[in-house]
Parts: C-alpha cells; structure tokens; sequence
C-alpha cells in the first residue's frame, strides 16, 4: 500500500543541509507523493483540500508547499488522526504529567525516517563517535517502565551515538511519579569530572540553569569537563520563562563552571507533532534541514511573511506516513531568515524562535517537567 519511494529517497540524503535544484526537485516529488498517499489512506484528509481549495489533481503541480494547508499542532490535543498504516505503531504524547496532550502514532517507516535525519545530523557536527565511550547527564526523566513520553523516548534514542559508560537524570523515579533531584545531578556531575571521559548533556534547558545556578550559590568549585564533551538543549522554559535567561548566557556559565566549548553548547527544536530535528549551528541557528521547509504566518490572515517577519511557524516535510502531520503549525511565534545571514556556511534557511503564540500557556514536556522544579 505505502508508495513512498521519492520521500524515503529524500529522507535518506547524506547531507542535511544540502541545498541545489536537485534536492529541491526531490522535495517536491516527495510532498506529491505523501500528500496523494493521505488523499487515499488518511480518511477525511482529501475533504480537508477541498475545504481549503485544493483538488487532489492539483497536487500533481504544486510547488509553493505554503499552500498545501496545515493542521495546527494543538488540535492533535483533542484528536488522534491517523492513516491506515497506524494501527499497529508506536504512539508517543507530548506531555508527562497531567494537561491536555498530543497524541502521534508513528509507523516503521515514518520513525526510522526521522531517526534517519537525526543520524545523518550527528554524522555532519561529527557527534556520532562510536569508539568513545561517554557519561551522560539527561535534563529529563528517568525511565520508567514502557513510557511513551516524546521526550523520553528522545533522550534514550540520543544515547545510540557515543558508547554509555554511565548515565544520570535529573527527574527521579521515586516509585509512584518523578521529582527533580539538583543535588543528586551535581553529585553526578562531580563523578563524571573526576572519570575524565566525555559528557553529554541532553534535555530541558531551565533545569541546568537551576543546577549552575545552585552550584554558584552554594561555592561549588568550577569543573572541566573532557573537551570533547557536548550540551545538547531542547524544549525551551515554559511556566520558567519569567527566569528565562539569553541562550549566550547560559552557554557562557557552562563555559565557565563546566569548562565546555561555547561551540559544543547547542539547542535544537522539535515537537512530538513534528519530531524532524532543528539543530544549532555553531553560530547557534537554528538550520532547516533537506527535509523540510519553514514559513512564518501571519498570526490574523494566515498569509505567508517575508524573511524577518515575524509570524506562526508552519513546518513541512514528507517523512509520514501514520498521519497526515506533513503540513503543521506549531504554536510558536518564529522568523525565517535567510541562510547568508548566518554565516556558518549552511546553504538552508534558519529559524529563529521567539516564544509561544496567545496567551495561556500550552502544555507540552517541558512545561510539564518544568513544573517539577517547584519545592527543590
């Protein structure tokens, strides 16, 4: 049933920001193909095109993927929509304690798809180092039986590219839910430093401000990590963003109380709904691989902004097959620059975030972690 060989062909390109008129070719053929899959497999989702003026014909010469409509991130809260290929595949929720929270099922194919992108990432930044054996500390939450917790399952997938000498968390299982436990990862730190092999970092960025924050507080000795040690960020500040501090300044004070490489700190964005990997450059920008594209909306119209307008974000890729999540709006306000203005060398647009949209805040993972914080 599943005719994806344009989009298995694109989600498998070695180089993920490769930007000419083949890829951009290849990207095309790929959003026909899935967005035809949809109009044949995912019920509903034809009447969607003809609700937003588009007929299943007009696929065939589509270019401008701004006018593919999308569905918005948030009504994935309120609905499961899926695909014939989803009713066996693994299902993955965006939130981990209470609130409302979005629900994906993700076939084989779309799930190694992404996984795919991931790899190649790491591959291109020169993280995949499979005869060096690293400690990690996880800003998230400790395994706990057959969770199906987006981030989670995230941060357990990211310890596949660098061998697992020993691993800490900074969410506690405590047998009935999950605490946060600053002393129990300063201590961890501590060990790590004094083993000498590299760390890597991964998870929440509000609960390693809290643990440099404590440690300076407290007259922690600064450490120095292994140099080949790396941070890697994600899932913004949520109900913690009126301590919200500048991305330059929580990688400074990693710099100077962990002794990691402003270029080794890095922040990546993604969602549950819409897990393609947006990761820093070394200019921390936030690059929009092969296998996507990035637009700003305006938050009244819907019409597509210029570069520099600020705007809702709408992502595409063809990577799903499970659901029609090719097309969707996140419910962050972003602006699209231009690849030239960053001047990394990556030949692909970045985005930049600049929060939430509307007024009452979304519950996701990170908000839900966050709030775990309170009381330690």
């Amino acid at each position: 049933m599943i005719t994806s060989i344009h989009s298995d062909a694109l989600c498998a390109l070695k180089e993920p920001y490769l930007s000419n008129a083949t890829t951009d070719k290849l990207f095309d053929q790929a959003m026909r193909e899935i967005t035809d899959f949809h109009c044949r497999y995912s019920p509903g989702y034809q009447q969607w095109l003809l609700a937003n003026g588009l007929q299943q014909t007009d696929i065939a010469q589509l270019e401008d993927w701004s006018r593919l409509p999308p569905i918005f991130a948030n009504y994935f809260k309120h609905r499961l929509l899926l695909s014939d290929t989803a009713a066996d595949a693994l299902e993955l929720t965006s939130s981990g304690t209470g609130g409302q929270k979005s629900r994906m099922r993700y076939d084989d194919r779309s799930l190694k798809a992404c996984q795919g992108m991931v790899d190649r990432i790491f591959e291109f930044y020169g993280w995949h180092t499979p005869d060096t054996p690293c400690n990690y500390l996880i800003l998230g939450y400790e395994p706990a039986g057959a969770s199906t917790l987006g981030t989670s399952y995230t941060d357990q997938f990211l310890l596949k590219y660098a061998p697992v000498n020993q691993v800490g968390y900074a969410l506690r299982h405590n047998g009935e839910s999950h605490e946060f436990d600053p002393f129990g990862v300063i201590r961890t730190i501590q060990e790590f430093a004094a083993q000498g092999l590299p760390v890597r970092i991964f998870g929440f960025p509000a609960f390693l401000w809290l643990i440099l924050k404590r440690m300076r507080e407290l007259n922690y000795p600064t450490l120095q990590l292994h140099p080949d040690s790396l941070v890697l960020l994600g899932g913004g500040w949520k109900t913690h963003h009126a301590q919200e501090i500048p991305k330059a300044m929580l990688y400074r004070r990693v710099s100077e109380q962990l002794g990691i490489a402003d270029e080794r700190c890095r922040d990546g964005y993604g969602a549950v709904e819409h897990p393609v990997p947006y990761i820093e450059c070394k200019h921390h920008h936030l690059h929009v691989p092969v296998y996507a594209r990035a637009f700003a909306r305006h938050p009244h119209d819907f019409s597509v902004n210029a570069y520099g307008e600020s705007g809702l974000l709408h992502l595409i890729s063809p990577y799903i097959t499970s659901s029609p999540a090719h097309s969707v709006v996140m419910s962050d306000r972003v602006i699209v620059h231009r690849a030239e203005q960053c001047g990394c060398g990556i030949q692909s647009d970045w985005i930049e975030i600049l929060g939430r949209a509307g007024t009452a805040a979304s519950r996701s993972c990170a908000l839900a972690a966050s709030e775990l914080i309170k009381g330690n």
